[in-house]
């Protein structure tokens, strides 16, 4: 397994408040990375400076066999490069049905001539398919995305990801929300995403951390207090005192 993506001796500030100190992080592909921590760890800020959203004060962060810096690069750039970020809250087109939202999102040539003509292609079409298999909606593809469940969407706005083809997920607290059920089935979607992709998933919930049967990188005020398994971090004393405890 290659290194993908390493952060060595990143520190950004916001008005002299430390969010992110002296972090290094790297992770392979494919490899699943689960991160935990408190509140106000750097969590969210640790994937905005992935994404181009934060521009670190310093430090370095590469990506790919090129050794890309993601430090000058637009968060459009970082995007087409490989880098796919789902939020919390699902942003999927309600008003569209699941096929269409999976037709909006596949890698496709994008020019404004491109979208109003958009071209029906049995690939195109078979690759909708297969992604919504992938996600467990294939028996919704007709269905108006607005008429999903939260899990449903969720799954949907994950496909939607898939289908650009990202070589690194970053995915935060998809089990927010989510009925037991639900989040199983989240788990198995993530777990075979990260067969051929780098997935890293920022959550609290223990039980769906224990699940993905992965790495833990645990953080706290912006650097990472420990790393291992799950049973690693969760007995050592430090974590435990900053989190766990609480």
């Amino acid at each position: 397994m290659s290194t993908l993506l390493e952060m060595s001796g990143v520190s950004v500030s916001f008005d002299g408040f430390k969010a992110i100190n002296n972090l290094s992080f790297q992770i392979g592909e494919p490899e699943m990375r689960a991160i935990i921590g408190p509140n106000g760890a750097g969590k969210t800020t640790f994937m905005d400076i992935i994404t181009g959203k934060t521009r670190p004060d310093e430090g370095r962060v590469i990506f790919g066999e090129k050794s890309m810096s993601l430090l000058g690069m637009s968060e459009s750039q970082i995007a087409r490069a490989g880098v796919g970020r789902k939020f919390q809250k699902p942003t999927v087109f309600e008003a569209q049905t699941v096929r269409e939202n999976f037709a909006l999102a596949l890698k496709n040539p994008r020019s404004p001539f491109d979208v109003l003509l958009h071209r029906k292609t049995p690939a195109g079409a078979d690759r909708i398919e297969a992604l919504a298999e992938q996600v467990g909606l294939s028996d919704q593809l007709p269905r108006m995305a607005g008429e999903l469940s939260h899990g449903q969407k969720q799954w949907l706005e994950i496909g939607m990801l898939l289908a650009q083809d990202p070589r690194l997920l970053l995915v935060d607290e998809p089990a927010a929300g989510m009925t037991p059920a639900e989040r199983e089935k989240t788990t198995d979607i993530l777990v075979a995403a990260a067969q051929k992709h780098a997935v890293v998933v920022v959550e609290h919930d223990m039980e769906f951390v224990r699940r993905l049967n992965c790495k833990v990188t645990v953080l706290n005020e912006g650097s990472v207090l420990a790393e291992g398994s799950l049973d690693h971090v969760t007995n050592n004393p430090d974590v435990i005192d900053v989190y766990l405890g609480r």
